[in-house]
C-alpha cells in the first residue's frame, strides 16, 4: 500500500527484510496467504509473476462489505417485524376467556382418552388378524431361509465328500453340523 507500485517476488524478497522485518525464508508463503485471502492481487505476464496492492481496492472490499452487512441487517429488520406483525395475529382469538379454558380442558381430557385407547389397542394387538397374518409371513420366510441353507449345507457336505473323499460323520464333526440336520417342514 505504502508504495504504490506492482512488484516481482524477487523485489519483495528483498524489500520485505529491510522494511517490514520479515525473514526471507517466509516471504513467499506469506505472500502467498495474502494472494489467497484476497488482500493482494497478482498475475503471469510472460515468464514473470506480478503482485500488487492498491489501497483504493482495500477500500471498495470494505465497503462491498459494509454494504452487504447493511442490506442483510435491513432484510433481518424486515424479518423481524414481519414476524412481530404474525405474532400479534396468531394471539388475536386466544385470549384467555372462560369459553377458551373450557375447550383447552376438554381437549387435554379427549387427548387422554385417546392416548388410553391407544394403550388397551396395544395390549390387544397380539389377536389382530393383520399382525398374526404379517406374522404368518415372516414364519414363512424364515422356513423358506432355513431349508435354503440347509440345502446348502448338504451341498457343500456332498461336495467335500467326493473332492476330499470324507466320511459324512468326519465332515459333520469337524464343521459342528448335528446329526439329525434336515429340512423343516
Amino acid at each position: 500500500f505504502a508504495q504504490k507500485d506492482v512488484f516481482q517476488l524477487k523485489d519483495i524478497e528483498k524489500i520485505a527484510p529491510k522494511e517490514k522485518g520479515i525473514t526471507s525464508m517466509s516471504v513467499k508463503e506469506i505472500l502467498q496467504s495474502l494472494v489467497d485471502d484476497g488482500m493482494v492481487d497478482t498475475d503471469r505476464i510472460g515468464t514473470s509473476n506480478y503482485f500488487w496492492a492498491f489501497p483504493s481496492k482495500a477500500l471498495h472490499a470494505r465497503k462491498r462489505k459494509l454494504e452487504d452487512l447493511e442490506s442483510q441487517f435491513a432484510e433481518s429488520s424486515q424479518k423481524k417485524e414481519a414476524l412481530q406483525k404474525s405474532i400479534e395475529k396468531s394471539k388475536t382469538g386466544r385470549e384467555d376467556t372462560a369459553e377458551r379454558t373450557a375447550l383447552m380442558k376438554e381437549l387435554a381430557a379427549l387427548r387422554q382418552k385417546k392416548e388410553q385407547l391407544k394403550a388397551e389397542i396395544d395390549k390387544y394387538r397380539e389377536c389382530d388378524p393383520d399382525v398374526i397374518e404379517e406374522m404368518r409371513q415372516t414364519n414363512k420366510v424364515a422356513k423358506e431361509a432355513a431349508n435354503r441353507w440347509t440345502d446348502n449345507i448338504f451341498s457343500v457336505k456332498s461336495w467335500a465328500k467326493r473332492k476330499f473323499g470324507f466320511e459324512e460323520s468326519r465332515i459333520d464333526k469337524g464343521f459342528g453340523i448335528p446329526e439329525d440336520l434336515d429340512y423343516i417342514d
